[in-house]
């Protein structure tokens, strides 16, 4: 039986949210080690294996002692590990605004109905599209987001297609598009999101533009 009660992290750090609707709030991010999955476009590869093995309560004082009224548990795929499902709770116990950024590619039905979930949905130029957890959506409230990133205009096309046929726009908080850094042109994705009148909010990773792309621990 896996133990909830030690969590694998890879750091954990202040700093502002660079994505979703709560892009540009301070916020203290917990990102955990260990994925399943290997997006081709990664961004963090270094949280594929390794990390430092840590009691679940001192991640929690950890994310804590930040300050912040954001706190966002993220990976890696966080939902892998047993103990990221009571420690969302205790945060949220904790008074927080917690989110979870995952892959969409695990349940989420058991996460506190108080977080907001910022679910991914894989696009084929991630080369992971098939790993797509479909039965999730039907778990997803008006408190959640979902994000697809995009390589190129075949996944635009793929994104607008699922946003349809699943009534996102009309099931979740947000629906949230974002290039792929250095491929998609930013300008291209606008473009095409007025064009179809899409009802979606299109987003950079601030992070990547007020730091270097390739940094971490911001």
């Amino acid at each position: 039986m896996p133990d909830a009660e030690q969590i694998r992290v890879h750091e954990i750090y202040a700093s502002i949210q660079g994505e979703s609707t709560f892009a540009g709030l301070p916020c203290t991010f917990v990102r955990l080690s260990r994925c399943n999955l290997r997006c081709r476009w990664c961004d963090t590869p270094q949280a594929f294996e390794g990390g430092t093995q840590m009691a679940r309560t001192e991640v929690r004082e950890k994310a804590l002692s930040f300050g912040t009224p954001l706190v966002e548990l993220t990976g890696g795929e966080p939902l892998l590990q047993a103990g990221a499902i009571p420690l969302l709770r205790e945060l949220c116990d904790a008074g927080r605004t917690v989110l979870l950024e995952t892959s969409g590619e695990r349940d989420i039905s058991m996460v506190d109905p108080r977080v907001h979930r910022i679910m991914d949905l894989k696009a084929p130029g991630s080369d992971e599209s098939h790993r797509n957890r479909w039965e999730n959506i039907a778990h997803l409230t008006h408190r959640d987001e979902v994000k697809i990133v995009l390589a190129d205009r075949t996944d635009y096309e793929w994104a607008k297609a699922v946003i349809e046929e699943h009534g996102l726009a009309d099931r979740v908080n947000e629906v949230l598009l974002s290039p792929v850094w250095g491929e998609l042109d930013p300008k291209d994705l606008v473009a095409w999101v007025l064009r179809d009148d899409l009802q979606v909010r299109v987003q950079i990773q601030m992070h990547k533009v007020i730091w270097d792309a390739d940094a971490e621990g911001v």
